[in-house]
């Protein structure tokens, strides 16, 4: 199995998106998949989290002045862009995409854009099928282009959706 990388632009994300950093975001998605079959939910969030942190990204900024929840903070930051991993259940699409609406309005470090990485449900069943992997329940791409396209006039930060997909 090979990995794949799909991808959605909402709200003129491309147009923020240097194409340096892009190229960036994609050889770190595509280099954390040198070992597939150990990929577990669980697993797959540390390492992508790891190699970003390698790569500037800075990690767990707080949203708001003070503490509150860790699940209110965008995971990383560089370059005012945030960016989230959505490995987590689909229950909680909503909430990380609001995470991205809200830090303008509660963070002093202004960010422009965000960036959810998501797995594809073809991913999901083909580490289920194939390596025994447990991905169900998990955020899909396609569910999460459902919600942005629904959310359209109530998100209004420019997000990069991209989905890793089994080619």
């Amino acid at each position: 199995m090979k990995i794949a990388l799909q991808k959605h632009y909402y709200r003129s994300a491309h147009d923020i998106m240097a194409d340096d950093f892009a190229n960036e975001i994609d050889n770190l998605l595509l280099q954390s998949t040198n070992d597939i079959p150990s990929l577990s939910r669980i697993y797959y969030n540390h390492l992508l989290k790891e190699l970003f942190k390698n790569n500037g990204w800075q990690n767990n900024p707080s949203l708001f002045h003070e503490p509150v929840n860790p699940f209110d903070k965008i995971e990383l930051v560089k370059n005012n862009i945030g960016l989230e991993i959505g490995f987590r259940h689909a229950s909680l699409t909503g909430h990380n995409l609001l995470k991205f609406q809200l830090s303008p309005v509660h963070n002093s470090d202004k960010i422009d854009m965000g960036i959810f990485v998501v797995t594809t449900h073809n991913f999901q069943k083909q580490m289920r099928k194939t390596f025994g992997q447990n991905w169900s329940g998990a955020m899909t791409f396609e569910k999460t282009d459902r919600y942005l396209r629904n959310f359209k006039t109530t998100l209004q930060i420019p997000i990069f959706l991209i989905g890793i997909d089994a080619a």
